[in-house]
C-alpha cells in the first residue's frame, strides 16, 4: 500500500517529493499520521552538506525528526493508545539491552534508530511508524504545534534539569540565542531560576530572549584587531561580569552555563564566567576541535558535560512543563509552511529569514493535506 507522499533528500542540495510505502505496524508499535513537524539544524547540515560528523547521506533519506500526530494504527499489543489520539513523537528507539540502556542512559546506546540520522528516514511524511512508548499522548490543552517543539524542548530540559542539575534558586547564563538556547531558558525559569543571562551577537535575538524567558542580555564586544580568541574570550567574560556584577562566588556567581552556540570564542567565555565548582554543559554544535584553558577547569574545578539529545524522563517533563502552563512554545514559532513547501521552508531556516524578511526562529511544517493553522 503506497499513498505516503515524503519529503526525500537524495544528495547535497538535492530534495525531492516521492511517494514510499506506508509501513506495517506489529507489536507494540503504532502508526502516526505526521501533522506537524519542525526543521532542526541538523536537517538544513544534511542538506548542505551531506553529513554530520560520521553520519554520512549514502542513500536517499526522508527528512525531519520534530514531529507529532494523530495514531493512524496501533499494533497488537498496544494498549495505552488508540486510533485518534494526538502524540509527540519521540524519534530516537533503542535497543533497550545495551549497558547504556540497562543504565538509563539510553540516549548513548550505539545501536539507536534515530529519525532522519543516516540511515534511517525521517518524519517528513504523510505516516511514520514507531515504538508505542515514543508516542507521548498530548493533554488537551497542548497543541500538536506544541507537540512538534516538545522535540527540541527536550533537548533542554536534558540539558539543564538532567545535566545541570538546576534547581529553584540558581541562575544560569546561555550563549547562543537560537531555539535551544532560548528553550534552554524557558526551562530554568520554569524551574524557579533566580536569575537568566542571555548572551548573543545579534541585537534582535537578545531582545527577544529578554521578552521570552531572560532577567539579563548581554551583547559582547566587538574582537580587537589581532586579538586571539584566547585573550578576547577573557576579555569577554571580564566586561560580561562587569556590566551584569558576576563575582566567582556567592549569591551574585553563575550555577550553571550552558552553550547553545557552537562557537569557539562562547565556549572560552563560558569556563570564565561560571562559578567556581559549577556547571558548564555543551549543547550546540559547531567547529569539532576548539581550544579551551584546562587551567581553568582544574582550578574551579567545573563539571564540564557534553549534551546528546535526551534521555528518560525528559519527554514527560517537556510535556508536562508546557501543559502546566510553565513554558509558552508558541512564541516560538515564527513560520508555518505546507507540506508543498518544504524546500521553501528549509531555504527560509537555511537563511535566517523568508523571503518578506521576517527573521526565523521556528519554523514548522504542516503534514500533507494538513492546514498550517490547525491544531
Amino acid at each position: 500500500m503506497s499513498d505516503n507522499p515524503s519529503f526525500v533528500l537524495k544528495g547535497i542540495n538535492d530534495v525531492v517529493f516521492e511517494q514510499r510505502p506506508i509501513p506495517e505496524v506489529t507489536g507494540d508499535e503504532v502508526l502516526v499520521a505526521v501533522k506537524k513537524t519542525g526543521i532542526c539544524g541538523s536537517d538544513v547540515h544534511y542538506l548542505l552538506e551531506g553529513r554530520i560528523g560520521d553520519f554520512v547521506v549514502k542513500s536517499p533519506m526522508v527528512l525531519g525528526h520534530e514531529s507529532s500526530g494523530v495514531v493512524a494504527k496501533v499494533g497488537p499489543k498496544v494498549k495505552h493508545l488508540k486510533v485518534g489520539d494526538r502524540v509527540a513523537m519521540e524519534p530516537g528507539a533503542t535497543c533497550r539491552a545495551c549497558e547504556a540502556c540497562k543504565l538509563g542512559k539510553y540516549e548513548l546506546c550505539p545501536d539507536i534508530i534515530f529519525a532522519a540520522t543516516p540511515p534511517y528516514d525521517g518524519t517528513l511524511a504523510r505516516y511514520y511508524k514507531l515504538p508505542a512508548d515514543l508516542a507521548y499522548p498530548l493533554p488537551d490543552n497542548v497543541t500538536l504545534e506544541d507537540g512538534a517543539m516538545m522535540e527540541p524542548l527536550s533537548v533542554g530540559v536534558h540539558s539543564v534539569a538532567n545535566l545541570g542539575n538546576f534547581r529553584a534558586g540558581q541562575s544560569i547564563a546561555v550563549f547562543g540565542c537560537g531555539p535551544v538556547g532560548l528553550l534552554c531558558m524557558a526551562v530554568a525559569k520554569a524551574l524557579g531560576a533566580s536569575r537568566v543571562i542571555a548572551i548573543d551577537i545579534v541585537p534582535a535575538r537578545l531582545d527577544f530572549a529578554k521578552q521570552y524567558a531572560a532577567t539579563d542580555s548581554f551583547l559582547p564586544p566587538k574582537p580587537l584587531e589581532g586579538e586571539s580568541k584566547v585573550d578576547y574570550s577573557r576579555r569577554n567574560a571580564a566586561a560580561l561580569k562587569e556590566a551584569l556584577g558576576i563575582a566567582e562566588r556567592g549569591a551574585s556567581a553563575i550555577d550553571l552555563v550552558i552553550d547553545a552556540s557552537g562557537a569557539e570564542v562562547s565556549i572560552q567565555t563560558a569556563l570564565h564566567v561560571v562559578k567556581s565548582g559549577g556547571t558548564f554543559v555543551q549543547v550546540g554544535m559547531g567547529n569539532p576541535n576548539v581550544t579551551i584553558d584546562i587551567g581553568v577547569l582544574i582550578t574551579k574545578e567545573l563539571n564540564y558535560k557534553g549534551s546528546f539529545r535526551y534521555g528518560p524522563g525528559d519527554y514527560p517533563l517537556a510535556i508536562n512543563l508546557v501543559a502546566a502552563g510553565k513554558v509558552d512554545l508558541k512564541p516560538l514559532v515564527t513560520h508555518r509552511y505546507k507540506f508543498e513547501d518544504a524546500i521553501t521552508a528549509f531555504n527560509a531556516t537555511k537563511n535566517g529569514k523568508s523571503e518578506d524578511g521576517k527573521g526565523v526562529i521556528k519554523v514548522v511544517i504542516s503534514g500533507p493535506d494538513v492546514d498550517i493553522n490547525s491544531n
